[in-house]
Parts: C-alpha cells; sequence; structure tokens
C-alpha cells in the first residue's frame, strides 16, 4: 500500500482517496481534498497560505531540511526481495522515526525558548501603556470595603424612612351564609 502526500498541502493520501489532476504535459498533481485542488487551480502559492505544511517549513515553524526525510523520498527502482534486507529496512525505518521524533522535539524547544521572556515583556509594555487602568490590589480592597460601609449606613437610614407602619387586623374565615348575612345587613 502506497501512500501519497498532497502537492498543495503535503498531507498524507490513502489509495482511494483524493483527486488526481493530470496536466497536457503528462505531470501528475496529487491532492487530498477538494479545498487544495481549487486552490492549486487559482494558482495560488502554498508557500503563502499559513495552513500548508509548505508555509510552516519556509517560515520556520517545522523542521525544514533533516536528513531523515531522505528515507520519504520515493524510488522507482525495482528492488529484489530479500527477507534479511527486508527486516534490516524495517528496523532502520523504526530507528529514523524516533531520531526524527526527536530532532522535532529538539527544534520545537529551541524556537519556544525565547517564548515566555518575549510574552512577559509584552505584559509590560502594555502595563506601562495602560497604568492608569492598574490600581495596587490594597487600594482596591480599601476602596471596596469603604463602599460597603457606605451602603450598609445609607441601607439602615433608608430602611428606617421606609418601613411601613403596620396595624394588625384580626382575618377569621368565615362561612358563605354569614356574608350573604353581613351584605344584606349594609343595604
Amino acid at each position: 500500500m502506497r501512500i501519497e502526500h498532497c502537492w498543495f498541502c503535503s498531507s498524507s493520501i490513502y489509495p482511494g482517496h483524493g483527486i488526481q489532476y493530470v496536466r497536457n504535459d503528462s505531470k501528475i498533481f496529487r491532492f487530498c481534498r477538494s479545498k487544495c485542488h481549487n486552490n492549486f487551480k487559482m494558482k495560488r502559492n502554498p508557500r503563502k497560505l499559513r495552513w500548508t505544511k509548505a508555509y510552516r517549513r519556509t517560515h520556520g515553524k517545522e523542521l525544514g531540511v533533516d536528513t531523515t526525510f531522505e528515507m520519504e523520498r520515493k524510488r522507482n527502482r525495482p528492488v529484489r526481495y530479500n527477507r534479511e534486507t527486508t527486516e534490516k529496512t524495517v528496523k532502520a525505518m523504526r530507528k529514523i522515526l524516533e531520531v526524527r521524533q526527536k530532532r522535532q522535539e529538539r527544534f520545537y524547544e529551541q524556537r519556544m525558548k525565547g517564548r515566555a521572556a518575549k510574552e512577559t515583556a509584552d505584559a509590560r509594555r502594555e502595563i506601562e501603556q495602560n497604568i492608569t487602568l492598574v490600581q495596587a490590589p490594597e487600594a482596591l480592597r480599601k476602596l471596596a470595603a469603604e463602599d460597603k460601609a457606605r451602603d450598609e449606613a445609607e441601607g439602615k437610614i433608608q430602611a428606617a424612612k421606609d418601613k411601613p407602619v403596620r396595624e394588625k387586623i384580626r382575618v377569621t374565615r368565615r362561612s358563605a351564609r354569614a356574608k350573604a348575612a353581613d351584605a344584606m345587613d349594609e343595604d
């Protein structure tokens, strides 16, 4: 089973998937999905679109040059089957995969090394520009306590003013006949 790579975004294409485009000069272009195919037809440059592998490599986001990529290269030479050679090849492929992963991890760590310092510098610059918006936490707590005390004092005074005078009224249940009799007496 041969896993091809998309000409546009470099993602893998499994058998039975994707689109194959053959130009008049018999050059074959394979695309993983219609998005890549349509971008190719619109003559867009994959190195300028942020979601492609080509962009990530050209802008230093991913490991671009490495000797382990040599193993992935397509070779059209027929090779005679030999069990020992096949076993060695499979072992070598596993080892190369481990080496590539370690190198990619090192590359990522190297790339992200200065990021924390840059973020703190950006945060400091932002605070310096908007220093009027920032207040000390103790000052904020003090203001909150003063506001709360003022609100409580105003609340007590307001409650004393708005307190309604209540009269005690006795409410009893009466039957319908008694209500009717009272109504007749009033007439």
